[in-house]
């Protein structure tokens, strides 16, 4: 079947569909959900019941670009900054020594075992060189694993910041292959370049947006993410055309933003996890259109093998070596080693060879789509195993959980507390926006007189206001009243002495009576 202008969103709409049915499955067979998604796609393509011919690596690209920009920006703004904070020298040594090491040791040993020149050979290593931040993220929610502290913000981090380190690498050494006589010094100097400047737009843009976001009126509120949608793309894009790094200053822009106030902050953070969701699907349904199966089988035998030394091998060599400056357990190390999955973010950037028009661009295709599902199928299915193996999980009430979570548990450390507005208080004309509230606590309800208050981040807080504030454990309430500078009196009749499970009935009948 050929995609037609008629038929694109009907076929695209069932692939969609059927990827999440059968998907559904994945938890029951082992296998990674991101597994089912790239064989439904491979189902569908030429060579599959589908019929469908799809052979443009430049559509697949400009696809898988938009894809990575909602990806990374999705996972930089699930990124908290005080967890990440502690890892952050381990995290950024892993994203860049990590991959250049690995780039480096995996292409002087496909350089050795095959016929392709230093260049080709290092230009499959950075192609391969990332650990795939769709991948990790989902794979570690898809199987539940709770890992000691310290551990899932480091994957979090490497996975999410070591993807702009690795195009980098990879967009010089295809200019180095395709032109061998190049000044590797330049090479080198417009590499930094490209980091800085990435750096330094992210940060720009996360200001701005920000400042957008906060002050800016909209009539409804589903407008606002769609607002911060077209930022990702004005990031990436205006990043790139002043030669900076797109990929690093949308990865920026989200860490940023994501660890501010921002208005409707909660719906912005729904909305992109199911947008990134969908660009996971549609990304990986993209690839398994693009590939020719019966393509791939001749490079079974040394695919097999640089995948091997790739897992067991390079990364674990580069993980080692990247984290020499800090004590850290070795099978900690060995578990982040496990870790580096290589997902759809490497078979995207090896369309960049075959347009190019690299000689054996198509080889380097093939190879890395088999290196790919290697990894998925191999270090996927076993991530849970491995880590009960290596004892770097944790009891899953042990892991760290938000004040939403902390309620649906009624855990009794969980504080509910009313807490009255005088006259003239600090708090008093306040957007809550633009109170240096804590995260640790929300404002579930505004009682104001004889009507109750749905809080937003632009609800302004009058004088007299009755706010019920949530908070994760009783201890962060003198925060919260230093935020709005209120005296905290902690009296026998504090609201927060009150069991969590009347004050839960209590709100609900705030609700009935709102209703």
């Amino acid at each position: 079947m050929i995609l037609t202008i008629e038929n694109f969103m009907l076929i695209g709409a069932i692939l969609l569909f059927v990827s999440i049915i059968v998907s559904r499955n994945s938890s029951r067979s082992g296998l990674p959900m991101l597994v089912f998604f790239l064989g439904v796609g491979m189902l569908a393509g030429s060579e599959g019941i589908g019929g469908i011919q799809f052979n443009d690596p430049q559509i697949a690209q400009f696809i898988g670009v938009i894809s990575l920009c909602v990806i990374l920006f999705s996972s930089g703004l699930d990124t908290d900054w005080g967890r990440v904070k502690p890892v952050l020298g381990r995290g950024i040594l892993l994203s860049t020594v990590g991959v250049m090491l690995t780039t480096a040791i995996l292409g002087l040993f496909v350089w050795q075992i095959t016929d392709f020149t230093i260049y080709e050979a290092l230009l499959l290593g950075a192609i391969v060189s990332s650990t795939d931040a769709a991948a990790v993220f989902s794979i570690l929610r898809e199987k539940n694993i709770a890992l000691k502290s310290g551990l899932r913000p480091t994957l979090e981090l490497e996975s999410g910041s070591n993807d702009p380190m690795a195009f980098v690498l990879v967009i010089a050494l295809l200019e180095l292959t395709l032109d061998s006589s190049g000044n590797f010094g330049v090479v080198v100097q417009d590499f930094i370049a490209h980091m800085a400047v990435g750096a330094v737009a992210g940060f720009g843009f996360g200001y701005i947006g920000k400042q957008i976001i906060n002050h800016i009126r909209l009539s409804y509120e589903g407008l606002y993410p769609i607002l911060l949608l077209s930022l990702v793309y004005i990031s990436f894009y205006a990043t790139d055309l002043i030669e900076g790094n797109g990929f690093l200053a949308v990865y920026i822009c989200a860490v940023y933003l994501g660890n501010q106030k921002l208005m409707h902050k909660r719906t912005i953070l729904k909305m992109f996890d199911a947008t990134a969701w969908l660009m996971q699907i549609i990304l990986f349904l993209t690839l398994g259109l693009l590939v020719y199966p019966s393509h791939i089988v001749p490079f079974i035998g040394i695919g097999l093998l640089i995948a091997g030394f790739l897992i067991l091998i390079a990364r674990p060599i580069a993980v080692f070596v990247s984290l020499l400056p800090f004590r850290f357990p070795a099978r900690e190390k060995f578990f982040i080693s496990w870790v580096g999955l290589r997902g759809a973010v490497p078979i995207v950037f090896a369309t960049y060879p075959l347009l190019a028009g690299v000689d054996k661009s198509g080889v380097i295709f093939n190879v890395v789509f088999f290196i790919s599902i290697t990894s998925v199928l191999i270090q996927g299915t076993t991530l849970p195993l491995v880590a009960r193996w290596l004892k770097v999980t944790v009891p899953r009430s042990m892991r760290q959980q938000t004040a939403i979570d902390r309620l649906l548990d009624d855990e009794d450390k969980s504080a509910l507390e009313e807490i009255i507005i005088p006259e003239g208080s600090y708090a008093v004309g306040k957007r809550i926006v633009d109170i240096r509230f804590p995260t640790t606590s929300i404002i579930a309800m505004i009682r104001r007189g004889d009507r109750f208050v749905t809080p937003k981040g632009s609800t302004v807080i009058e004088a007299c206001d009755v706010l019920m504030v949530l908070s994760e454990d009783r201890k962060f309430l003198p925060i919260v009243y230093r935020s709005l500078k209120i005296p905290y009196a902690n009296s026998p009749e504090t609201q927060s002495d009150i069991p969590l499970r009347k004050q839960a009935m209590r709100l609900r009948s705030w609700f009935r009576k709102r209703g």
